[in-house]
């Protein structure tokens, strides 16, 4: 993974900018397009499940086309997905994803929220999906929401009145935006939310909906549209340079951990709306038509307008800063509207505004990437005025309360660093996505801050107000803390600055198999987020396990540097499953946090302080064979739990494959969607056949029907059809219907209890159509679902075996579930002992 790097797009200034992002550079055009969106007092929200849900073409429409205020609404944060880019699954992938919805929304102009619903994979009817959800507290985040930004109009993504059609959680995002149209003005409908909210009452609520949902474009084409809008998406802003469909496209190809990079498009695109609830426009061409979007909408903007609107109309490109005492002028009226919502949104975009025209640069720049509470930190504070206006730094204001007294001109183009120390209150929160703090259930993360729910990130602990005299006109601004530094590979970096605890620890392995009654040694590594550290660590585990020594001491030196301390773990003598934590203990503190870090090249680095435990399972379990290869497909840690049993595990490069180059193997793994992914298999699928052929033992895990290259129709040695049949409930039904073949009998008996315990889902994509070669071993199916058979089949090839398996076993192995590891043993250790009399139940 690389390290974080900036990821610039110079089209809108105002857009929601994350905290490790480079100051935004905005050219006479970019402002001028934000001053465009400052006049127009319009709203809207759109809303589906998941990221990548989102339509960006038409969210860049409402944006930069219709200049609204606008947001996405995602219910969940993508937790159930998976991940093509890296390791990151369940809560560290929504971390992922959240950001990169961020970086969608900074290319395309919109703001981002999240309800609290967890994405726990798949759903086949919103029935499960709002049962798991909590669908009181969902709906209950989407009325806060909707009261908070206050649309004027709603868009769904997804149709409410199609149940069971589709991902339950896409029909429930609809279901729950339609419901929440009508409670959101009733003030007896969540009246906590009135503390700090008023009702509201949204316009109209449309349904995006398009050919696709019609079955086909003819009935589509012969449909009603009586109800329907459409807008031209492909539409060319010349001030910016580019076309709103090439603005989409750059927003959805964010989305890289779900394979969304894309090429650009251009050219006329139509979008279409259908109108569920409120009144349909008389002017078809205008989905605010209705609505007042104009200064006059509130008590005392019509003055606000005449000073605006004369701007923009006159606007000078040449030289912007020409308008400055226009837009402090209208900078004070905002500032004494009595309408809160419309002031506070107006404020900063006008605030935006003046800097930019000013060409006025203020950064505040901490020394270290990170420091605890309560302790020092220097920082570097940078302020320019690149213009001839009369601008006095008048002060500057730690969020905490401190101050420093400034009172310094800033002369033309003439650079202020300004070197301080400060000290941060003990108080200061962790950073930390803030719906990982505390342990949630299957389907709802927990918020104890109500005024959090919706926001996509915590927000930063520390920041520096700058009071900006103009001629005697003041203008506070404020700018987070960032680290700014340069790397000589990397150039000029951001990232977050971050409150860490003085240390943290994490086990190295998040599950730990003992295959025996063997002892294990449990290394944990502390890590200094402080110089000069000094405590011990403290080794927590269950009845039945025991440990050499329960606590030991560390000492650390420099900040950043680690120490691994090593405990001898002893299982018990039968199965068993329990999990192991570490208490570090510094200076009278118990910290139980692990720091993981994420970070790619297209969004902000991220630090997250989860609870350090790791799973510890005595299995018993037998198995045949040492060397296994593993052809790496979208990203899985698989070949790590194959190696916590024994197995020597070789990560095998698509490209040094050739003929023979496999034998040396007692089985070869193909892994998770290797086939939708690694471009190269499509060379090499000839010499994997051939190893089968040889004698050679190949299992091939899922690969998606949607994503599906042709060139790969003959992954396996006989025909074998790919589908969307999948079994969501990890709790439903399996039962063995070959139950004498060697794969559910050597060299570990697999029984139906061993699908107990099982993570997310049973499995996904399976085939529903193969030859009679083909043996299927398991049969399950959802609640009120046809049995599916094609979870996992086998057949004979030459000398060899070839399987093919849609079991989540990249999910289970991790999550350390015992059965799982046995049927995959069993899997590797297939064709090294006869089974007698094996049954073949042909497909």
């Amino acid at each position: 993974m690389g390290k974080f790097t900036v990821f610039c797009t110079a089209l809108l200034l105002g857009v929601q900018v994350s905290f490790a992002q480079a100051p935004k550079k905005s050219s006479s055009s970019d402002i001028y397009h934000s001053l465009q969106k400052l006049n127009f007092l319009g709203s809207a929200l759109y809303i589906a499940a998941h990221p990548d849900d989102e339509n960006t073409r038409l969210i860049s429409y409402l944006s930069n086309h219709d200049k609204a205020r606008t947001a996405y609404l995602s219910l969940t944060r993508g937790d159930g997905g998976q991940n093509l880019i890296g390791p990151e699954l369940r809560e560290l992938l929504g971390v992922l994803r959240t950001q990169e919805l961020l970086a969608a929304r900074r290319v395309d102009g919109g703001q981002q929220f999240f309800s609290r619903a967890n994405d726990f994979g798949y759903s086949k009817h919103p029935d499960e999906t709002l049962k798991l959800w909590n669908k009181k507290e969902v709906l209950g985040d989407v009325v806060r929401i909707i009261r908070k930004f206050k649309p004027d109009v709603i868009i769904n993504r997804f149709d409410h009145r199609s149940p069971g059609s589709t991902h339950g959680h896409h029909t429930s995002s609809a279901m729950l935006s339609v419901e929440a149209f009508d409670l959101v003005n009733d003030a007896t409908a969540y009246p906590e939310h009135l503390n700090t909210l008023q009702p509201w009452q949204p316009k109209r609520l449309f349904f995006n909906t398009s050919w696709w949902f019609y079955g086909s474009q003819e009935k589509f084409d012969k449909a009603d549209k009586s109800k329907l809008l459409n807008f031209d998406v492909g539409v060319f802003y010349p001030t910016l340079g580019v076309s709103n469909n090439e603005i989409a496209s750059m927003a959805s190809s964010q989305h890289l951990c779900q394979g969304f990079g894309r090429l650009s498009t251009r050219g006329s695109q139509d979008e279409y709306v259908e109108l569920l609830k409120g009144e349909m426009p008389q002017n078809k061409d205008n989905i605010f038509d209705g609505v007042n979007t104009t200064w006059s909408r509130v008590e005392g903007g019509t003055a606000i307008g005449d000073i605006l609107y004369a701007v923009e109309k006159d606007f000078d490109f040449s030289n912007p800063r020409t308008h400055l005492a226009q837009l402090l002028k209208a900078h004070e009226l905002i500032s004494s509207l009595d309408d809160a919502h419309w002031q506070n949104i107006k404020l900063k975009e006008i605030e935006n505004i003046i800097l930019a025209v000013t060409g006025i640069y203020l950064e505040a720049s901490s020394t270290e990437a990170s420091s605890n509470p309560g302790e020092k930190i220097g920082l570097t504070i940078e302020v320019l005025n690149r213009s001839t206006a009369n601008v006095i730094l008048e002060q500057l204001a730690l969020s905490s309360g401190m101050t420093f007294d400034s009172l310094i001109p800033m002369k033309e183009n003439q650079r202020i660093q300004l070197k301080k120390e400060i000290q941060m209150p003990s108080e200061t929160a962790y950073t930390s996505p803030y719906w990982l703090n505390e342990k949630g259930t299957l389907g709802m993360y927990k918020v104890d801050n109500p005024e959090f729910i919706g926001k996509p990130e915590t927000p930063r602990a520390l920041h520096i107000n700058f009071a900006l005299n103009f001629d005697g006109y003041k203008v506070h601004i404020k700018r987070p803390i960032v680290y700014h530094y340069a790397k000589p590979d990397k150039g000029e970096l951001y990232q977050p600055f971050e409150i860490l605890p003085e240390a943290t620890a994490s086990f190295d392995d998040k599950v730990i198999i003992f295959a025996d009654g063997e002892a294990k040694q449990i290394p944990i590594t502390i890590r200094a987020h402080k110089d000069n550290l000094k405590g011990e660590v403290q080794f927590c585990y269950s009845k039945g396990w025991t440990v050499d020594t329960e606590t030991k001491p560390f000492e650390i030196s420099k900040k950043g540097d680690e120490q691994i301390i090593v405990f001898t773990l002893t299982p018990p003598e039968n199965q068993d499953e329990s999990y192991i934590t570490p208490i570090v203990k510094v200076n009278g503190k118990q910290i139980t946090k692990e720091l993981v870090t994420i970070e790619y090249d297209h969004v902000p680095t991220q630090s997250i302080l989860i609870p350090s435990e790791a799973k510890v399972v005595r299995l018993n379990i037998e198995r045949l064979g040492e060397n296994i290869g593993y052809i790496m497909g979208a990203g899985d840690d698989v070949p790590t739990s194959l190696e916590q049993i024994g197995y020597n595990v070789v990560r095998v490069d698509p490209l040094d494959i050739q003929a023979g180059s496999l034998n040396k193997f007692d089985a070869v793994v193909v892994g998770i969607r290797a086939y939708n992914v690694v471009e190269e298999l499509k060379f090499k699928q000839r010499y994997l056949l051939d190893y089968v052929k040889d004698g050679g033992n190949l299992i091939v895990q899922y690969n998606t029907s949607g994503r599906w290259n042709k060139q790969f129709e003959n992954i396996a040695p006989y025909p074998l059809k790919l589908s969307r049949d999948r079994v969501t409930d990890e709790n439903s039904e399996v039962s063995i219907i070959a139950k004498k073949h060697a794969l559910v009998n050597f060299p570990n008996p697999i029984e139906e209890k061993d699908f107990e315990g099982w993570v997310q889902e049973r499995g996904l994509y399976f085939p529903n159509e193969w030859n009679s070669e083909f043996t299927p071993i398991l049969s399950m199916n959802d609640k009120g679902e046809s049995a599916k058979k094609g979870s996992l089949l086998v057949a004979p090839y030459g000398k060899g075996h070839y399987i093919y398996t849609g079991l989540s076993f990249f999910r289970e192995l991790p999550a350390g579930v015992s059965g799982a590891y046995k049927l995959f043993a069993n899997m590797l250790s297939l064709g090294k002992e006869k089974v007698e009399n094996p049954e073949n139940v042909k497909g």
